[in-house]
Parts: structure tokens; C-alpha cells; sequence
């Protein structure tokens, strides 16, 4: 491997800290692929001197089934709105990600007062499969990703057969499913330096800063009191 050059992608604004990264994972299985394939992804952000958290799912309501002053809820919040980027894992079941998994990104809002969480912030995706390849997942992910306005990093990994990849030790065995994920973490890693203090530009809408006629008219034509 080699390291990412931080000089090199991170732009005059960088705020010179390591890269934050959250990762998240979508199943509650005492030996849970997805979180083994995130596990794996976080040593390898470490050793890209990244700063990282993992958001543990078990005990998070339903979405709406709780306050948002639950605190599972609040801890994901603080993740969200904490990091720079993320990377989501998932199972797929029957065909999708899991409800676990979609059950996160629901409890993650698309604006917290004036701040919206996850709004130019970098995004890599993967999954895991009980079968053959499949891309459904991070297909999903996507389109959830571009919902949330990330910067979803082209790259992505589906790891086939999972249960085959994982030694005794719960350590991913050396194979091209194993490169794969080697090569979304460092893309991840160089988006998040390109991306990270250039994200409010970047990010920044014209229908966003047009005001609309009639607001303009109450704005200007507002009665003395």
C-alpha cells in the first residue's frame, strides 16, 4: 500500500486535522460479516492516519419510534454531524440492504436547525453477500447517498460468499475482494482531502440563495408597527 499524500490533496483551506470517518454496518449477528468488512476498512483508514468511529446499531429504535432525544439516537447524530465522511456496509437481504442498515441512514437528518449533517460529505459504499456477487446494496446506498447531497466516491465493493473470506481470527483472508476494499478506502481517503473545508462552495445552490417573489415582496414591503 501506499500512503495517501495529504499535501498533495488537500487544498489551501484544509483544516489540518486527520480525516474523521464513521463507519456504519447493517446487521446485529454476533459474528456479523458487514461489521468484519468495516472492521477491516478501519484499520486500514487508521493506518491512512485517519481518525474513526464506529456507530454500534444495536439498540437503536425504529425510525419515529422513539424521540430524537433517545440516545442512541443523539450518539448517531453526533457521529453524523462529527465526521467528514463515512462509509456504510450492508448485508443484502432479499435483494436489498437490510432494514438495520436503512434504519440508520433514517435516523440521520437532512438538516439540524441551519446545518444539514451530511451535506458534502464524502461517502463509500460496500456489501456483503451470503451468495453470489450481487450490487444491489450499493446500488441502494447510492441513490441514498446523493439523497443525503455526499460525495459518493466512485469505487465500491461487493464481497461474494463472504463467510468464505474470514479466517479463524475473524481476519479477512489475502484474495481480490480483500484489494478491492484496500482500493475504496484509499479513493475514500483522497476524496475526503479533496472534498473536506471546499465541501460549502461545492455544495452551494443557486435555487438555494434566489429568493422566490413573494418572499422578496413580504421581506420588503413589511407594515411599520
Amino acid at each position: 500500500m501506499q500512503p495517501v499524500d495529504a499535501d498533495y490533496y488537500a487544498g489551501a483551506d484544509d483544516p489540518g486535522h486527520p480525516p474523521r470517518i464513521l463507519l456504519l454496518y447493517g446487521s446485529l449477528r454476533p459474528r456479523s460479516f458487514s461489521k468484519l468488512v468495516a472492521l477491516e476498512a478501519e484499520r486500514l483508514l487508521k493506518w491512512h492516519g485517519c481518525e474513526t468511529r464506529m456507530f454500534d446499531p444495536r439498540g437503536l429504535p425504529l425510525p419515529d419510534s422513539e424521540d430524537i432525544d433517545h440516545p442512541k439516537v443523539q450518539e448517531l447524530r453526533e457521529l453524523a454531524a462529527w465526521s467528514e465522511g463515512m462509509v456504510w456496509v450492508s448485508p443484502e437481504r432479499h435483494g436489498a440492504m437490510t432494514g438495520i442498515m436503512k434504519a440508520q441512514i433514517d435516523w440521520i437528518p437532512l438538516a439540524l436547525g441551519a446545518v444539514r449533517p451530511t451535506q458534502g460529505k464524502t461517502l463509500a459504499v460496500m456489501q456483503v453477500c451470503g451468495g453470489s456477487q450481487s450490487f444491489n446494496t450499493v446500488n441502494q446506498m447510492r441513490v441514498l447517498g446523493r439523497w443525503m447531497r455526499m460525495v459518493t466516491i466512485p469505487n465500491q465493493s461487493s464481497v461474494a460468499k463472504a463467510f468464505l473470506e474470514f479466517d479463524d481470527n475473524d481476519r479477512m483472508k489475502p484474495s481480490a475482494y480483500y484489494n478491492r476494499i484496500v482500493d475504496v478506502i484509499e479513493e475514500l481517503v483522497k476524496f475526503t482531502y479533496l472534498v473536506r473545508g471546499r465541501a460549502g462552495p461545492l455544495v452551494d445552490r443557486y435555487s438555494e440563495r434566489v429568493e422566490s417573489a413573494e418572499a422578496l415582496s413580504k421581506r420588503v414591503n413589511q407594515r411599520s408597527l
